[in-house]
């Protein structure tokens, strides 16, 4: 089968050991999809597309140039960058993998210390010449705002225990009543939540009832000391309130690992202009160890599809059509 693998920004794939169970198949891996030349020939010939988390997306316009194309692995669960329906239309079949939440939940706490300390700005300086130009916040005794509650949402919950950080929680009943039952706070009302955290960082899942659900009056309630802190999707925020509110000086910092469009080269992102803004490019799942357990899950998928087992695949509808 020909495979591809697109918008493997680090050329990284090929370097896995689980890039091993395709060694009997064609794969190609590209960089960046919209920076390649002679696309159209590697897409017309593509049966199987292997998708590194959201950084692709399908819709009708793409498979119309992959006439070729079967199946689609994704690593890790589907997203709103595949476009089911088309998929569907095309008789194409989908399957989605597992991962592993311990690299981006790693990720944000290095951006919360980061932010923190002001990190960043310190070595920055340093490697200009100048020497110890700022002063941080330690995290002991601070109180960490966690909005969500799931797997990443109870680990980085962990790291702010270890750190002597006292922990609280605001999201859905039940989460708030899971972290309760845990152990730590749940705040009585939203506006206590944004207004009372020294650090807030974001855990959500992307759904039409959490997008823009970030409003420029809830960032506005936080502290001018406070960091706020989003290593989950850019969409829950509503347009333009993150931007605004750092200029108002609440909350005082910001971290932010993802953006409404990726990749970015412009450098004149409105974020990239603020100095009390720490930008980085969607690191949180950039890890070997992350990258071993997505594509492991995700070449297996594809191997059992090859195989004639169909039991992942999400649409077996579309199965009738081939």
């Amino acid at each position: 089968m020909n495979i591809l693998i697109p918008d493997d920004y680090q050329r990284a794939v090929a370097q896995l050991q689980c890039a091993e169970l395709l060694s009997d198949h064609t794969l190609t891996i590209l960089g960046d999809l919209h920076r390649q030349d002679d696309l159209h020939a590697i897409l017309a010939h593509t049966e199987c597309l292997v998708l590194i988390r959201e950084r692709t997306r399908v819709d009708a316009g793409l498979l119309a140039k992959m006439p070729a194309l079967r199946l689609i692995s994704q690593t890790g669960p589907i997203g709103r960058h595949i476009d089911m329906t088309a998929c569907d239309a095309a008789g194409i079949a989908v399957t989605q993998g597992s991962g592993s939440p311990h690299a981006p939940a790693e990720f944000t706490w290095l951006l919360i210390m980061n932010a923190c300390r002001r990190f960043y700005e310190a070595v920055d300086a340093f490697r200009q010449g100048q020497w110890q130009v700022n002063c941080g916040s330690e995290l002991h005794g601070k109180t960490l705002g966690i909005l969500g509650f799931g797997k990443l949402g109870k680990m980085v919950a962990r790291y702010a225990q270890a750190f002597g950080m006292k922990v609280q929680i605001w999201g859905s009943e039940r989460a708030r009543a899971e972290a309760v039952a845990v152990g730590y706070s749940a705040s009585t009302s939203r506006a206590e939540f944004f207004s009372s955290a020294d650090v807030i960082t974001v855990h959500l899942r992307l759904a039409d009832e959490t997008r823009d659900s970030i409003s420029l009056a809830d960032l506005s309630l936080m502290k001018p000391s406070a960091v706020f802190v989003n290593t989950s999707r850019a969409e829950l925020i509503a347009p333009g309130a993150l931007e605004t509110a750092l200029r108002q000086g609440r909350p005082g910092y910001a971290a932010i690992d993802v953006f409404e469009s990726e990749p970015i080269y412009n450098r004149t992102h409105p974020l990239f202009a603020l100095p009390n803004v720490l930008c980085t490019p969607h690191l949180g799942y950039v890890a070997e160890q992350s990258y071993e357990a997505y594509f492991h899950s995700a070449f297996s998928n594809v191997l059992r599809f090859i195989a004639g087992d169909y039991g992942d695949v999400l649409n077996p509808a579309v199965l009738k059509k081939r």
